[in-house]
C-alpha cells in the first residue's frame, strides 16, 4: 500500500520578509525582553547583605523595573501580534522624505567618542568644554565668537555643579590646582 503525501513548499522570502516589515515591533520586544532579562539577573546576583536596612533594600529598584520591562515586552507583543500598529512620525518639523543626515549623526558621534577618550587625560573643565562646543558645531551653530566661550563656561559650571555640589568627583586634569 502506498500512501500519498502532498509536499507544502516553503514560504517564499519574500512573504517571510513581508510578515517580518508588518512585525517590526516585535524587534522592539526582543530588545526589551533582553533588557528585562539583564536587568533582572543582575539585580537577583547582588549581594546586599550589609547593606540592607529593612524591607526595602537596593534590589528593590531593579526587580520592579525588570519585572516592569518584561511585563512591557510581553503586552507589546500581543498587541503587536493582535495587529496592532506604531504611528508614524507626525512631527511638524520632519520631512519623512528626506534621507537622514549622516555626516550631523557621524560628527555628534566622533564628538563623545572624543570626549570620552580624552576626559581623563585633560580632565572634565577641557573635554567638557570640546564636547559642548563639538556638538554645537555638530548640529550647525557657526558662531567661533561665541561658541567656545559658552562651552567652557558651561563645562566649568557644570564641573563645579557636580564636583563641588553634588559630590561627584569628576577628573579635573590640568586644571585640578586651579579649580
Amino acid at each position: 500500500m502506498t500512501t500519498q503525501t502532498t509536499d507544502i513548499p516553503p514560504a517564499p522570502a519574500s512573504a517571510r520578509r513581508s510578515w517580518l516589515r508588518d512585525h517590526s515591533e516585535l524587534g522592539v520586544c526582543v530588545l526589551l525582553l533582553a533588557l528585562g532579562v539583564l536587568v533582572l539577573t543582575d539585580a537577583l546576583a547582588m549581594d546586599v547583605d550589609i547593606a540592607q536596612r529593612g524591607p526595602v533594600g537596593p534590589k528593590t529598584v531593579p526587580i520592579v523595573v525588570g519585572a516592569g520591562l518584561l511585563l512591557i515586552a510581553a503586552l507589546l507583543a500581543v498587541d503587536v501580534l493582535r495587529g496592532g500598529r506604531g504611528q508614524a512620525e507626525t512631527g511638524e518639523d520632519i520631512d519623512l522624505s528626506e534621507p537622514a543626515d549622516w555626516r550631523t549623526v557621524l560628527l555628534l558621534a566622533g564628538v563623545f567618542l572624543g570626549a570620552a577618550v580624552l576626559i581623563e587625560p585633560l580632565g572634565f573643565p577641557i573635554a567638557g568644554a570640546l564636547l559642548f562646543w563639538g556638538a554645537a558645531f555638530a548640529l550647525g551653530s557657526r558662531r567661533l565668537d561665541r561658541d567656545p566661550l559658552i562651552a567652557a563656561v558651561l563645562s566649568l559650571v557644570t564641573y563645579a555643579v557636580f564636583n563641588n555640589l553634588l559630590g561627584v568627583p569628576l577628573p579635573g586634569g590640568p586644571l585640578m590646582g586651579a579649580l
